[in-house]
């Protein structure tokens, strides 16, 4: 049985949920010649503005594992889903990643959820018809000389589902909704973008990209942000806007908290972004519907020396596709008959008093008898690439007493978290359509 050491005593802090903080100018073309890179902070760290110092690791993971169940709702299907839904149905504050970044000439500093299951990027502007509470000012249109509304009749209006045009008919106007009645209506424009650059001294600015301008917002969003920052694969995403610049690519890294050197993870567009060398596997993406999010095929998982096929399990013997890649998901869900089977696979393999999750996110729990134990190694098979999965994050401590698998059955969506991806670069090519996996240490990066 391939195994692994486990402490205890660091797992509480892994399956917490991240922030981005992207730190906000040469010109675009000097940027992106070499590519450039970005710091991703953890959204339970003392760098992050969410940061609570009374709340225990325990507590932060309790709370991140119910916005990760939350965060599910986002990707169920819908009949009014369409392959150009880049707005209707992006997350609200329950992301895992904060961006900061800035808007407008000159620069307006703001920070919004980044998140690879939406598109748009849209933030909290003046006037506001309603407006959910947020620290920092409004964004002003009218202060920034470079802001332009956009028209209705424009190819960036028509791109969008859900849009209309303003009652003196000059601008295009979006309309954003959510599950938990969050939404955010307002006015389409273009503005000059910048992001920080971990690689250069100077930021990136990126002019005209398309930006939602919300005058009418409210739900479950934090007073420390303003709006998303959307990085999927719908035609007015980050990525998407930036496409022919960096290549189509973008790579992440994240650094497991369970990590003893204080060390950003990072977030790298362009020639930074290739995923390559020894250990690099790679796996088609697969055309769906809406294009906002990114799916794989998930073949397989196998506990120790045990494959589980998924052929059958879902009802369907078509897998193509059946699998959503997120950043903003912190455990890993799989189909519920599926589900059963691979957590008695790893049951099998522990022989410990059994305990009960007292919130009941997580089924599969242990009582530990000593501060480190036997973890069977847990490897996901996508078509083309054996991914082995960090042994760190595949439990992680509810409390002092509990150890939990972190996966959870879910028979309408999978989804592969960030608690799986910890310690590999994952990097995303758009033009090759291929998602890379590449087993690293992230606070090498």
């Amino acid at each position: 049985m391939a195994s692994h050491h486990h402490s205890l005593l660091s797992l509480a802090a892994s399956a917490t949920t991240f922030s981005v903080i992207l730190l906000c100018c040469f010109t675009l073309i000097e940027a992106l010649n070499g590519g450039f890179s970005v710091d991703l902070i953890h959204r339970d760290s003392p760098d992050s503005p969410f940061y609570n110092a009374s709340e225990t690791h325990s507590q932060r993971l309790v709370k991140a594992l119910r916005r990760s169940i939350n965060r599910v709702n986002h990707f169920k299907p819908s009949s009014s889903v369409s392959p150009n839904l880049a707005q209707t149905d992006i997350i609200s504050n329950s992301g895992e990643y904060l961006m900061k970044y800035s808007v407008g000439t000159p620069p307006v500093a703001i920070l919004g959820v980044a998140d690879t299951g939406s598109d748009l990027i849209w933030l909290q502007c003046k006037p506001c018809t309603e407006c959910y509470n947020q620290a920092a000012p409004f964004f002003d249109p009218k202060m920034s000389t470079t802001y332009k509304s956009v028209s209705c009749t424009s190819s960036q209006c028509e791109s969008l589902r859900k849009t209309s045009c303003s009652n003196d008919g000059r601008s295009c106007q979006y309309s954003v909704s959510y599950g938990d009645q969050s939404f955010s209506n307002g006015e389409l424009a273009v503005d000059t973008f910048t992001l920080g650059s971990t690689t250069s001294d100077h930021p990136v600015s990126l002019p005209e990209t398309i930006i939602g301008c919300g005058h009418d917002n409210n739900g479950h969003f934090d007073a420390k942000g303003s709006g998303i920052v959307g990085l999927g694969g719908g035609t007015v995403s980050l990525v998407s806007q930036l496409s022919s610049s960096i290549g189509g690519k973008f790579s992440y890294c994240l650094v497991p908290l369970t990590s003893r050197v204080e060390k950003s993870s990072k977030l790298n567009f362009g020639s930074n972004a290739v995923v390559s060398g020894p250990g690099t596997v790679s796996t088609p993406l697969v055309p769906n519907s809406p294009d906002t999010f990114y799916f794989l095929t998930l073949e397989a998982m196998s506990v120790g020396s045990k494959r589980l096929e998924l052929s059958g399990s879902s009802g369907s013997g078509d897998l193509e596709g059946n699998i959503i890649i997120d950043s903003g998901t912190t455990v890993t869900t799989l189909p519920t008959e599926f589900y059963s089977e691979f957590e008695s696979a790893v049951a099998e393999e522990i022989d410990l008093e059994r305990g009960d999750d007292p919130s009941q996110f997580l089924s599969l729990c242990y009582k530990p008898t000593s501060e480190s134990i036997e973890i069977p190694s847990i490897t996901a098979h996508f078509t083309g690439a054996d991914v082995k999965l960090n042994p760190d994050t595949t439990f992680v401590q509810i409390n002092e007493e509990l150890l939990c698998l972190a996966f959870r059955a879910n028979q309408e969506i999978t989804i592969f978290g960030n608690l799986a991806q910890s310690n590999l670069l994952v990097g995303y090519d758009l033009v090759k359509k291929t998602v890379s996996f590449k087993p690293t240490d992230c606070t090498k990066l």
